[in-house]
């Protein structure tokens, strides 16, 4: 939105309004210090937290409206901080702040969650996310279960007994605000009550017979959910619209908040090329295995438990001895952690699932994830801008990105050498990342339903290990529906990185190291892999053309 907006803001706003807009001259509020832009960020993430009333955001259609007009203040105050001759670490930060600020104005233009996404009232997340900040749009009050250590201890009962208490009247709130017809939001925003309703059930279990008052805030909370849901049930036939975005808003989108230097048009070019190259690749190494046996699933929690641990072990011996990256103590904790624990089945447990219980050190590979989670607790970025999750999932291709590259990047680096059939597995995932991101696409330029999406994601990845019923492809497009340019962010990460590389090799010639890319790389911080080239080699081309383009 043009920083003019807020001088046309109604006269009738608050003096506290009027005079933070400085509807005056722009010169009042003109700054060429960086201590100007953390505060002014400070300000912003404060401001972008609705306030609450009676304990509950406010999501209301009148706060949502007043919300709007005030963001155009902090525009207009970031727009007044002049970066000429800040170094490029500091423009980075800037622009890092106007994305988050362009997500908001796109969220109150476009997207409007609360307003036309059930599923974005969901308050109950009983396991952490492998990337900086929750996967979607997440409303404020969230409550992370796996945030607290069990058996909960009584400051902990009471604090998580008050939060919990905060779903019936959001809930309540929420039938006023969802006023707009996006019929698959709204059919999925069903299932996302029935699991949160299934999640509270298994909290009770947890907590039973810990705390009267707390088992009553949790059943209070279940039947507000499961009433909730059929009411959102009860109004589904009202619904017909669809859900996307729209291409043109698609590649804004990409381009001012994601800052991923493509169009709508361009990453589906892409993304038909990757499932193609991945099937054909695929069918090759499978040719050249024929003779080897096939991987065989773990059958047994003992194996299991040496195999996953086992995979941990050879992998950071990899990436030590290979030297692709600069090794701390943090990182095979990190990466222990979240191994899991076995679980029978007889048929399909799920796609990861299935590839990880026949070769463990694949997924390792993109559990990746962790340990950058722990290099921001243990080693936070010195930008106070940086070193917290970027709102709006604006992290997402650099995440997700890096996580789906070290699969294919640590293949071709050798990882799997001795273990030819992997390779397969390797490009088995990235044919389902690129089938459901196109599934994403589709559905966001309206040309397919949620159902459509679903089907193709399911038919066109190998081995039918993605079930069309299963709740993996409905919940991975769901995401991809809610947040655009998530669904693509991992193979759209991956080139992005590939390119970055590729580029940093030139320039720095024989003084290149793998290791010193992945170091400095990492070290930038979990940011648009844009934003981390310019720092890296000086080149701003992509971030001025994405900013030619608004």
């Amino acid at each position: 939105m043009p920083s003019s907006f807020a001088c046309r803001m109604p006269i009738c706003l608050t003096a506290a309004i009027v005079l933070a807009a400085g509807c005056g001259p722009i010169e009042d509020l003109r700054s060429t210090d960086y201590a100007d832009l953390v505060a002014l960020f400070d300000d912003w993430r404060a401001f972008e937290e609705p306030g609450p009333v009676e304990g509950i955001p406010d999501y209301s259609r009148r706060a949502m409206a007043d919300q709007y007009r005030e963001l155009a203040t902090y525009q207009r105050r970031l727009s007044a901080i002049d970066t000429t001759g800040w170094p490029v670490a500091q423009q980075v930060d800037y622009r890092l702040v106007r994305a988050e600020m362009n997500g908001l104005d796109f969220d109150h233009r476009v997207r409007r969650p609360w307003a036309r996404n059930p599923a974005f009232y969901t308050m109950i997340f009983p396991a952490r996310s492998d990337v900086p900040a929750h996967e979607g749009p997440v409303i404020h009050g969230w409550i992370d279960l796996w945030a607290y250590e069990y058996p909960l201890t009584p400051d902990a009962t009471a604090e998580l007994g008050a939060r919990i208490r905060t779903i019936p009247p959001l809930l309540e709130q929420a039938k006023g605000n969802l006023i707009e017809d996006a019929r698959d939001l709204w059919m999925m925003g069903i299932r996302s009550m029935d699991r949160q309703s299934a999640d509270l059930s298994a909290l009770a279990t947890r907590v039973a017979g810990s705390s009267a008052e707390l088992e009553r805030d949790i059943q209070g909370a279940r039947e507000a959910t499961d009433e909730f849901r059929t009411w959102l049930e009860r109004e589904a036939p009202s619904k017909s619209r669809p859900s996307g975005v729209g291409i043109e808003n698609y590649t804004w989108y990409l381009n001012n908040v994601h800052l991923v230097p493509y169009t709508w048009e361009e990453e589906v070019t892409i993304m038909r090329r990757e499932l193609a190259r991945a099937h054909a690749v695929l069918r090759l190494e499978e040719h050249r295995n024929r003779d080897l046996p096939p991987l065989r699933r773990i059958a047994s929690a003992e194996e299991y438990d040496r195999g996953f641990n086992a995979a941990v072990t050879e992998y950071m011996a990899f990436l030590k001895d290979r030297e692709i990256v600069s090794i701390r103590d943090y990182m095979d904790p990190a990466l222990r952690a979240k191994i899991g624990r076995f679980s029978p089945a007889d048929g399909l447990r799920g796609f990861f699932s299935e590839v990880s219980y026949r070769d463990p050190v694949t997924m390792r590979t993109h559990s990746h994830h962790w340990i950058e989670l722990a290099r921001m607790e243990f080693e936070p970025h010195p930008s106070p801008i940086r070193r917290v999750p970027s709102l709006y999932n604006i992290f997402d291709a650099r995440s997700e990105g890096l996580a789906t590259g070290m699969e294919e990047m640590m293949m071709h680096a050798g990882l799997f050498d001795s273990n030819p059939r992997a390779r397969e597995l390797i490009y088995i995932l990235l044919a389902q990342r690129a089938a459901r991101a196109l599934g994403g696409l589709m559905m966001h330029a309206n040309e397919w339903t949620m159902e459509e999406a679903v089907q193709f994601a399911s038919e066109w990845t190998p081995r039918g290990w993605l079930p069309e019923d299963g709740n993996t492809v409905w919940g991975e497009q769901h995401l991809y529906l809610q947040q655009p340019g998530y669904g693509t962010s991992y193979i759209m990460g991956k080139i992005e990185i590939e390119k970055l590389l590729a580029e940093r090799a030139r320039q720095l010639g024989d003084e290149f190291t793998l290791k010193g890319f992945m170091d400095e790389f990492s070290a930038a911080g979990v940011i648009p892999v844009s934003l981390i080239r310019w720092e890296l080699t000086g080149q701003a081309d992509e971030i001025d053309r994405m900013a030619a383009a608004r």
